[in-house]
């Protein structure tokens, strides 16, 4: 297909969903700004609901939604997975949810068993931490090396449940060792192994890190959370970056998210989808329906969005 891109069903798997008034989200309230890869984000400080983002991705053809965790208070990890639950049982949004969990904590188990058990949990994140800068490899390891959170990973798979891993590219070899010693967990790289900036030192480095975790078959990534603070959302910029998603991993394993409203700082929901779909049409139009809904659809099997929401 080569005839300016894709125009078949759209599956997000990554976006948010957020109300604020319960004060649950510290890093979201009024007082606060915490580092951020995208500056400042004081942007995003508001509600964001069903309505908003079926709003943004109005004429899409936006047919099922994964939501992300968003760090809400780390005392409930539960409480976000009942809110969102009790919204997808009268929307289909979201679809399915990747929630929140701390692996190495004490009750981690009764958390696992308790995300588990709603029908709409697919995967669990936690940000393992690490080394925030390259300069800093190598004086210390994620959460991804310590054998008390890896007793909490290896839980994942009693329950079924992937991992979704957002840590930039330079801490990925620590994913291949974890994707290799626990082969039964699917592990989902969100944010395209977060490229932080487009400088060709940085390119080369991050191409050969997402290279070497995607040679392990239980990776998967997520084409999502690409901008950057120095040139926000640019498909000219991107092109390279989205075909070496799909080259070192194949497209049945890359899928679109959107990562609304975070992204929303520096694009629209359509001028991101143009652009991508620009990008990506070179590609066989099997190839494009993977990325933006196949493979989506097989990792997360999410409920439709009801029938009356559709945009």
């Amino acid at each position: 297909m080569r005839d300016g891109g894709y125009r078949g069903p759209v599956i997000d798997a990554h976006h948010h969903l957020w109300a604020l008034a319960d004060r649950r989200y510290p890093w979201l309230r009024p007082d606060v700004l915490v580092p951020h890869r995208y500056g400042d984000y004081s942007a995003i400080k508001r509600d964001y609901g069903v309505d908003d983002l079926l709003r943004d991705a109005q004429g899409q053809h936006l047919v099922a939604t994964v939501s992300m965790e968003a760090e809400w208070d780390p005392d409930d990890p539960v409480g976000e997975t009942v809110a969102l639950g009790q919204v997808a049982a009268t929307t289909g949004v979201p679809g399915a949810m990747a929630a929140q969990a701390r692996l190495d904590a004490e009750d981690v188990v009764d958390v696992l068993t308790a995300q588990a058990s709603s029908p709409s949990v697919r995967s669990i994140r936690q940000k393992p931490g690490g080394p925030a800068r390259l300069a800093d490899v190598g004086s210390g390891r994620t959460l991804m090396g310590e054998p008390r959170w890896r007793a909490g990973y290896a839980l994942l798979a009693d329950h079924g449940l992937h991992f979704e891993l957002q840590t930039p590219w330079w801490n990925l070899h620590e994913a291949a060792e974890l994707a290799t010693d626990h082969p039964e967990t699917l592990i989902v790289v969100n944010h395209g192994g977060v490229l932080l900036d487009h400088r060709r030192e940085t390119f080369d480095g991050w191409r050969a890190a997402v290279s070497a975790v995607a040679d392990r078959p239980n990776v998967v990534v997520k084409a999502s959370g690409l901008c950057t603070e120095a040139d926000g959302w640019d498909p000219v910029v991107n092109r390279e970056v989205l075909m070496t998603l799909v080259d070192v991993f194949g497209a049945d394993r890359v899928m679109f998210g959107s990562n609304f409203p975070v992204d929303g700082l520096f694009t629209t929901y359509a001028a991101m989808l143009d652009g991508l779909r620009s990008i990506l049409g070179v590609l066989s139009e099997q190839e494009q329906r993977a990325v933006f809904h196949d493979t989506a659809d097989r990792v997360y099997r999410p409920t439709r969005i009801h029938e009356e929401f559709r945009t």
